[in-house]
């Protein structure tokens, strides 16, 4: 199977994703709860029309999968589904506060960390067997944390805060891999609207007036979340998981290098060391499907 129009598809998700500094870099001054219910709200009204105008029979199989189910499997799923929800919806805000009210590095560390963490708690709740070359990953990104953590301790701990909940996301997703991921994210993002109605009344603030907010929004929605959504689901159809694994790092390393290079953020040389030794983990955590691509290109 000619897999380059997978490829291209997964490349183009993940660079997306690495530019999404251009949906909320703008609206910065904004507070981050408007910024997540504006994002929820519009994302749940795009995918609903999407699902109901063109994908009615996705929706119709899984209903129907659901509904074959014992009891006790549909109330577990129910809580999956809700729980999952709740820790995205985590995910979002702590970005959204991340990227504009701390830094873009930041932003990035969060998910050049984030496999690594996902198989780190996959270890703890799942039991997942680990080898000593994954462990050795682990240990090197522990030490970094900690020389990133002098001097931005706060800053570090927001970071892990959007790895540890979007990891938490991908382990419960992983239990719902049975449904169709684009009908399961708007199932999730619809009960985590109606979740946060009451929260929208109390805490959202003036309704903004500036067009730039709404051009941003939709960016976020259209060009962050859905379209990105479309292209992974297409991706994974026909690439394995260990190669979207590398090319996952396209998103931070893209961000990291806007940081730098776009919006000149400083790096002192105790971060210097401590990213350094974030990639050095994950050559380290990815070196056999590394050179499994590099003897498959042989």
């Amino acid at each position: 199977m000619n897999q380059s129009k997978y490829i291209f598809a997964a490349i183009v998700t993940f660079l997306l994703w690495g530019f999404f500094s251009f949906g909320l870099r703008p609206i910065a001054t904004y507070p981050p709860l408007d910024i997540l219910f504006f994002r929820l709200y519009i994302s749940v009204l795009f995918l609903v029309t999407i699902n109901v105008c063109f994908r009615q029979n996705k929706i119709k199989k899984d209903w129907k999968l659901f509904s074959s189910l014992e009891k006790k499997k549909k109330k577990r799923l129910i809580s999956l589904v809700i729980g999952g929800s709740l820790i995205l919806m985590t995910n979002w805000l702590s970005y959204i506060i991340v990227m504009n009210n701390i830094s873009v590095q930041a932003a990035s560390l969060s998910y050049l960390v984030c496999p690594i963490i996902t198989t780190l708690l996959s270890f703890i709740l799942l039991h997942d067997h680990l080898t000593k070359v994954k462990w050795i990953a682990i240990i090197i990104s522990f030490i970094a944390c900690i020389i990133l953590s002098i001097g931005h301790f706060v800053d570090l701990m927001y970071s892990l805060i959007v790895a540890t909940s979007f990891a938490l996301y991908i382990i419960i997703q992983r239990s719902l891999n049975m449904f169709d991921s684009f009908n399961l994210l708007m199932t999730q993002l619809f009960v985590v609207s109606l979740i946060m109605l009451p929260f929208a009344f109390v805490f959202l603030g003036e309704i903004p007036t500036e067009t730039i907010f709404y051009q941003c929004i939709l960016m976020i929605v259209i060009l962050f979340t859905i379209i990105p959504m479309f292209l992974n689901n297409f991706a994974l159809k026909g690439i394995d998981s260990s190669t979207v694994g590398i090319l996952i790092y396209l998103n931070p390393i893209t961000n990291f290098l806007l940081a730098i290079f776009y919006y000149h953020e400083k790096v002192s040389f105790l971060q210097s060391i401590g990213y350094l030794l974030i990639f050095l983990a994950i050559i380290v955590f990815n070196s056999k499907t590394i050179l499994k691509l590099c003897r498959a290109k042989k």
